[in-house]
């Protein structure tokens, strides 16, 4: 039970880092899982327009509840997190976005980052993908995730929706992660060419899977890393009922467990804030206050609308419609069930104070709840809106040393007037898009927040009632050199050694758009690191930078 490194989650990052370090053959590598096995036979997992099942129970998702939100009228709010081979990439949207050229260059302006701005980060992002329609400057052709683009042919109501944004005085980009993001367009989507769900475990863990120096352990929970003094030397963990294991690592432990896990994991081993950490009996390894701070999420909401025409997706939401979908999407790797239905989708600024997009849109041609719940029983479709840099911040902290105790979490959602200002735009916003001439054959009755919802204290008062998580939880390790921050540059915990923290949480601000994407990148580029290679060399592509005004002509009416 000796490797060279330990690799704690088997998700997103975790199977990049797996994948990558075993490249070298004389290096062994054994990977940490808590969940299961990503059953290939489970549509759940493995169909793109069934994302909304293991969102579902336990059985791929950790299901964590927040403590009461005090600004979202105290509703304990869903932070779903994925369990299993792949992580979150088993359950999430697969939305491929990466964010805007800006997050990374305003990370790179942070003391220690100078080498995380965008063009550092796109030759990884290009690394990593194999888009279906070719690489160019900034996409790749032969990297493990494969990524759809939509194709004509699409629902009508994409076209409609991304038309009715350029009608209303907004740009519109081919591509959200090319040379523009700001603007509407079609989404690309982390689908394979035969319609599967293109987890992490299918793109990098399938081509490290079978190589010797690679043990895969599943049902594997984490207690705690093991410590000398102040290096880590190895990992404790539980598989049911089984006595505690102890693997060694000899070169170095990497924690991939994600924005929640791996706080805790940090926690429960010592390192963290020493009040937490005595309060507990936890022996403190080394004072980091850091560890579980700066959390941040990004919060939606939907903006739902009857449709006038019958070309919506409620039909396929019928169980006597599903049979045909499924044997179509099993046998023929087509049809509705190969999509995840989020084709367009869109990046605006709401005001002049922003540099780059501060809203993001995801279009969608039924109404209905993230996750499959509260659909309307009739044709409709609906717009998710919501902000992307909330300047609210939250905490994770372990209640006990006992890793199957579920955390205490407070995204502190909403608890800025900012916040407040940008769902009341995007509100705003959003209905003067719908109401464009693209979208009148198709526009019905505004279903949510309604069409008597107008005030601000209205606005605000949906949002607090029905906003919900894009489940982008982050930043609760960042990234830095200031007195809050858990890493360095390439993910090295501070104060100790031969311990890295490699996942969403390093990222030391969310980034403008999901996470998925740059979460791998984010891996790949530390996998160099880690192997004592060249970093790739720097892009030269262009990228747009906004003038310091919005983007957004006189919106035009019929």
């Amino acid at each position: 039970m000796e490797y060279d490194y330990i690799i704690i989650g088997a998700g997103s990052a975790g199977n990049t880092l797996a994948a990558r370090l075993t490249e070298d053959a004389e290096v062994s590598v054994l990977l940490l899982e808590a969940g299961g096995p990503d059953y290939r036979l489970d549509f759940r997992t493995q169909m793109p327009a069934a994302l909304a099942y293991p969102l579902q129970g336990t059985r791929y998702n950790w299901a964590y509840k927040t403590d009461p939100e005090p600004h979202m009228n105290n509703r304990r709010m869903d932070c779903g997190r994925g369990k299993g081979l792949g992580g979150s990439s088993l359950i999430n949207g697969m939305c491929y976005i990466r964010g805007n050229a800006m997050d990374y260059d305003n990370w790179a302006t942070m003391p220690g980052l100078d080498d995380w701005s965008y063009l550092d980060c796109l030759p990884y992002f290009r690394k990593a993908e194999t888009r279906d329609i070719g690489p160019n400057d900034y996409h790749g052709g032969d990297g493990p995730v494969s990524v759809a683009t939509p194709k004509p042919g699409n629902n009508v109501l994409f076209n409609a929706m991304v038309e009715a944004g350029v009608q209303a005085g907004y740009p519109k980009t081919d591509d959200l992660n090319g040379y523009q993001q700001e603007g509407f367009g079609p989404m690309d989507r982390t689908v394979t060419p035969n319609g599967r769900r293109a987890s992490t475990a299918r793109g990098y863990l399938d081509q490290a899977k079978d190589r010797p120096n690679l043990t895969i352990v599943t049902h594997a929970v984490t207690d705690r890393v093991l410590f000398e003094g102040k290096r880590a030397i190895g990992v404790k963990y539980l598989r049911g009922r089984e006595q505690p294991t102890t693997a060694r690592a000899r070169r170095e432990v990497l924690l991939c467990g994600g924005a929640i896990a791996s706080p805790q994991v940090l926690q429960r081993s010592g390192i963290g804030p020493a009040p937490l950490l005595k309060g507990l009996g936890i022996q403190v390894v080394h004072d980091l206050p850091g560890v579980g701070q700066n959390l941040q999420d990004h919060l939606e909401m939907y903006l739902q609308y009857e449709c006038k025409q019958p070309v919506s997706l409620y039909p396929a939401l019928k169980w006597w419609n599903q049979p045909a979908i499924g044997a179509e999407w099993l046998f023929l790797g087509s049809g509705v069930g190969a999509s995840n239905q989020f084709e367009a989708g869109g990046f605006i600024r709401s005001r002049e104070a922003f540099e780059w997009p501060n809203i993001q849109f995801h279009f969608l041609p039924v109404a209905v709840s993230y996750n499959g719940s509260n659909a309307h029983d009739g044709h409709s479709f609906q717009a998710h809106v919501g902000s992307m840099r909330s300047p609210s911040r939250g905490r994770i902290q372990i209640r006990s040393t006992d890793p199957k105790v579920d955390p205490s979490i407070l995204f502190n959602y909403m608890s800025h007037e900012q916040d407040w200002e940008e769902f009341r735009d995007g509100i705003r916003l959003t209905r003067e898009i719908i109401n464009q001439p693209a979208l009148d054959p198709f526009r019905g009755k505004e279903l949510s927040p309604g069409a008597d919802a107008q005030s601000d204290a209205d606005l605000d008062a949906f949002v607090r009632e029905h906003a919900e998580t894009a489940y982008h939880p982050s930043c609760s390790c960042k990234m830095g050199t200031d007195d809050m921050a858990v890493v360095d540059g390439q993910g090295r915990v501070h104060g100790v050694e031969g311990l890295r923290v490699v996942d969403a949480s390093i990222m030391p601000q969310i980034i403008t758009g999901n996470l998925n994407a740059t979460t791998i990148m984010i891996a790949e580029k530390i996998a160099d690191h880690i192997r004592g290679r060249q970093p790739l060399p720097r892009s030269t592509a262009a990228y747009y930078v906004a003038n310091g005004s919005p983007v957004r002509k006189q919106p035009q009416r019929a």
